[in-house]
């Protein structure tokens, strides 16, 4: 017996080897590891067998020569085009992203399917063409990792959710961007690089106002078509409230997606201004057709009813009921919806909790945990200025780092809750602009409450204009008009894409970055204070407030949080006042009320040394100035006008100077 079962196991022994040797092998001895790679991805892509890869080359000097494959040295692969190949199936992990020294990958015109595998093998890889495919799934974000990349097309796919902050911080050598027909929703990144010549979100869902950065000024309202709640300067469409500016709104007739837990949404980040909508109508509404529609039962009146009290009682947005009410599977959707946002609620409370209670750092927007709060506290600190909420610090961490740490007053903040204070700062984090300093930590435990910032080491624009002699000269014009320009950007930005306030613009507010670039600081902070009444404050803060803010008395506070917190419209004055203290060199507590024309006069007896063409510059910036400066808010115009204003003097000028150097060449020509 025991004969048989050895005979039986040698014969399935032999099986079992004939079968294997019979098989094809990915692993061909012959083949180096990127052919090897190659054939991996055909096993998934290629359902229709259209690549003429083989795994029976017979030498190894044949890679090389395989349909799209330019090798370099070793038969390493530099270079792989496989584009119009009726390719069917996926991308598949751990495949082509083995070619590590990949240089250009173009798998355009297929039919690939499924999401984009992690990317980040690809560390050499330059151009990227993944477009007229049917990828789906959200933007690969293993891209942040792709340094060298300078052509990325992702056009013409199935991808969905929003365009990454990396596409501004990481993603910096882009010469090449088109991301047009896919599903992406939410607002359009700053995008800044130099460089960038191509680029394209037509046929989207992006929303909100489109940021006014040099770089997309370049590109014209072709290149955001078809995103009809696209607004802002370069699609010629102004924003106002009705505009979604984080996706699609009730107001626009489409019901707000159902969130799945932990998933953020447009109320997280929106600011401590935000006040989520109320539906008690439609609920009052849904309260009378129950009624209505349960009269021969009495008891489901009163469920009814109390069920509508229950919803009341929840501060979420909720679909709208329509005429004939709810459906069954509709009430069950609303019903996981509601159980979803508050286990999301509490989640995130209990974070916060929890965050207090360790005393950590919070990183905004993505940002990369570089130190830690016990590396902070050991760093080495020198007082940079208080101001009106807090003392700012340089810090000099042991880690070769330097921040500038923003300490926040405690008194001034003593009526901001933490869940309060860390939903306002989450907003604040998000924002990213390159003329904004940015936002990369904050800390709260007890009363102890920090703000970390890139240090700047260029100064603020104050100790620019008014240095350290009581007579400096003013800047020249075209300084004001750079400096402005930039301002009017940042505050643009601030007021359009997220609805928000700076609230203490003032010239040692403005920073000037590594390339002298004017950069906002302490924005977005003066709802959490306390009013400061204008009989304490300093002279020269005073006078950048709009009279429509300021607070003469030091009584009833909180009347005068509601009545009298900063606006939009506040901001355009503060920046008139700024711009009026650039053309002259004056600090605000000395800056004459005046008629127009007469100021004017004053503003010229101070810069006798410009030009007859200078002066007349120099009179539309002051005009600006003017007319920010009204005594009235509905006068003043908005900072996206504002920008414009500015932005047309600056094309006069560089027109004025194409002028004279081209009257120069020819009088040149003539007299030679």
């Amino acid at each position: 017996m025991l004969r048989k079962w050895q005979l039986l196991l040698l014969l399935l022994s032999l099986c079992t080897s004939t079968l294997t040797s019979s098989r094809p092998s990915l692993a061909h001895p012959s083949l180096p590891p990127d052919a090897l790679a190659l054939l991996a991805f055909k096993s998934k892509a290629d359902l229709h067998d259209a690549l003429p890869f083989s795994s029976n080359a017979t030498a190894v000097q044949s890679i090389c020569r395989w349909t799209g494959v330019q090798c370099a040295a070793r038969y390493k692969i530099v270079r792989l085009v496989i584009k119009s190949q009726n390719l069917g199936g996926i991308f598949a992990p751990d495949t082509l992203t083995r070619l590590d020294q990949l240089r250009v990958l173009s798998l355009q015109n297929n039919s690939l399917t499924g999401p984009v595998p992690d990317l980040a093998g690809f560390t050499n890889l330059k151009t990227l063409f993944l477009d007229h495919n049917s990828f789906s799934g959200s933007f690969p974000p293993s891209l942040s990792s792709l340094y060298l990349l300078r052509t990325l097309d992702l056009s013409y796919n199935n991808l969905t959710g929003s365009l990454p902050a990396f596409l501004i911080t990481d993603l910096d050598r882009l010469y090449y961007l088109r991301l047009e027909w896919n599903r992406f929703t939410g607002p359009v990144p700053a995008l800044n690089q130099s460089n960038l010549q191509t680029f394209n979100v037509s046929g989207n869902n992006l929303t909100g106002a489109i940021p006014v950065t040099p770089t997309l000024l370049r590109f014209g309202a072709s290149s955001f078509s078809w995103n009809p709640f696209l607004c802002g300067e370069i699609v010629n469409k102004e924003c106002n409230d009705t505009t979604p500016f984080f996706g699609t709104t009730e107001a626009h007739g489409a019901p707000p997606p159902a969130k799945a837990l932990g998933q953020s949404s447009a109320e997280d980040i929106q600011g401590v201004e935000l006040t989520q909508p109320s539906h008690k109508k439609h609920r009052r509404t849904a309260v009378i057709i129950g009624f209505s529609s349960g009269v021969f039962f009495l008891i489901c009146s009163l469920l009814c009813f109390a069920m509508a009290v229950k919803k009341q009682r929840t501060p979420q947005t909720r679909k709208t009921v329509n005429s004939a009410g709810p459906t069954v599977t509709e009430e069950t959707a609303a019903a996981v919806v509601e159980i979803e946002e508050e286990l999301e609620q509490k989640v995130k409370k209990a974070q916060g909790i929890q965050v207090v209670k360790s005393g950590s750092l919070m990183f905004c927007a993505g940002e990369p945990q570089l130190y830690s709060l016990d590396q902070l506290m050991r760093a080495s600190a020198e007082l940079l200025g208080k101001g009106t909420i807090g003392k700012t610090y340089k810090a000099v961490l042991d880690i070769r780092l330097i921040a500038s740490v923003k300490r926040l007053d405690a008194g001034k903040l003593g009526g901001t809750s933490r869940e309060v204070f860390e939903r306002h700062l989450e907003s604040v984090g998000a924002l990213r602009h390159p003329n904004l300093v940015p936002l990369r930590a904050y800390f709260q435990a007890k009363d102890e409450r920090l703000l970390v910032y890139d240090y700047q080491p260029n100064g603020s624009v104050f100790s620019l204009v008014h240095g350290k002699s009581t007579r400096a000269r003013p800047l020249h014009w075209t300084s004001c008009l750079k400096i402005a320009e930039d301002v009017a950007q940042g505050l643009s930005y601030i007021h359009q894409a997220w609805k928000l306030v700076h609230g203490n613009l003032k010239s040692s507010n403005v920073l000037l970055g590594s390339n002298f670039e004017a950069c906002l600081t302490d924005y977005c902070l003066s709802v959490l204070a306390t009013p400061t009444p204008t009989s304490e404050a300093d002279p020269d803060s005073t006078a950048y407030k709009a009279p429509e803010t300021r607070t003469n008395s030091s009584n009833d506070h909180d009347h005068y949080r509601q009545r009298r917190q900063p606006t939009p419209k506040s901001d355009v004055y503060a920046f008139g006042v700024l711009l009026v203290e650039l053309l002259t060199g004056k600090p605000p507590s000395q800056h004459l009320v005046l008629a127009p024309d007469d100021t004017m006069e004053w503003v010229r007896s101070l810069r006798e040394d410009d030009c007859d063409d200078g002066h007349d510059k120099m009179a539309m910036l002051l005009d600006v100035a003017i007319a920010c400066s009204s005594t009235s808010p509905e006068q003043r115009p908005t900072m996206w006008q504002v920008l414009k204003m500015l932005q047309e003097i600056k094309e006069e000028m560089i027109s004025s100077m194409e002028e004279v150097e081209s009257e120069l060449r020819r009088t040149h020509m003539l007299a030679s």
